[in-house]
């Protein structure tokens, strides 16, 4: 299937690997234009080199890498000095550490909602307007599962993602936007093969004695999939999104868990 989104412009925050990176690339072999950002230069460097040798990626589409923490006002003016038009935005921050909430500060607080909450809404706000008076526009925000069954020990990531999820369920319904083919929907990962997990599944078994390959495995069982997902899928729903295809839906939480939650609804 034809996207229909060959020669846009995309900004792809959090993209030197995981989730980040599969929506990079889906996008890129689309040929979309994308600039990429994170943190660390020799990851983001690395994985924007990938991206240019990538045999699927049309010759006309480019890539370009900003080395910069997209969660500060220094990062994202950084980008935007780089390019300040997108058609595309797709946000993604690392979420935050789990752990007890009797231990959490207000500093910690401040930080899980400064990266999972309000620089997504820092994003929309720079952006939005232009891509109603282009007609054209999509933004994606990569949450997470626990927005729709929250975990216990990621009560940092379930108040801040959820605090972004309520304020784009209003955002995306302005006719301003939604008339004017400008989209905003959040992408909900489950149990993916990324990183993250794999270091959570390292904390646990620091703690517990577990071997980590016993713990990932558990993880997959849990799955009625029985899998975990891959950045690459992940990266595909998230250039659907970003598709012409995809104008009618908006203001949609899009779960990817292989069947984990089971509600209804």
């Amino acid at each position: 299937m034809d996207l229909g989104i060959a020669g846009k412009w995309a900004l792809v925050c959090g993209a030197s690997k995981g989730l980040g990176l599969g929506c990079a690339q889906a996008l890129v072999r689309e040929g979309v234009h994308v600039l990429i950002v994170a943190r660390g230069a020799a990851v983001l460097e690395a994985a924007a080199a990938g991206l240019l040798a990538d045999p699927a990626r049309p010759a006309s589409a480019t890539v370009t890498a900003v080395a910069a923490d997209i969660t500060t006002a220094e990062g994202r003016a950084a980008v935007f000095a780089v390019r300040k038009e997108f058609d595309i935005i797709v946000t993604n921050a690392g979420g935050p550490p789990p752990g007890d909430f009797r231990n959490w500060d207000r500093e910690d607080w401040i930080k899980a909602v400064d990266a999972n909450m309000i620089t997504p809404i820092e994003l929309i706000k720079a952006s939005v307007d232009g891509m109603a008076e282009r007609g054209f526009g999509r933004i994606v925000n990569i949450t997470s599962s626990s927005v729709k069954a929250p975990i216990d020990v990621l009560g940092l990531s379930n108040g801040a993602r959820s605090g972004l999820t309520g304020f784009v369920a209003g955002v995306a319904r302005t006719s301003k936007l939604a008339s004017s083919n400008v989209t905003i929907n959040n992408l909900l990962p489950g149990v993916f093969d990324t990183d993250r997990i794999r270091n959570m599944a390292k904390g646990t078994a620091e703690k517990t004695g577990q071997a980590v390959d016993a713990i990932l495995e558990a993880r997959r069982a849990a799955v009625p999939a029985k899998r975990l997902g891959t950045p690459a899928e992940f990266g595909a729903m998230c250039a659907f999104l970003c598709s012409q295809h995809a104008s009618y839906v908006t203001g949609q939480n899009v779960l990817m868990d292989g069947g984990a939650y089971p509600g209804t609804y």
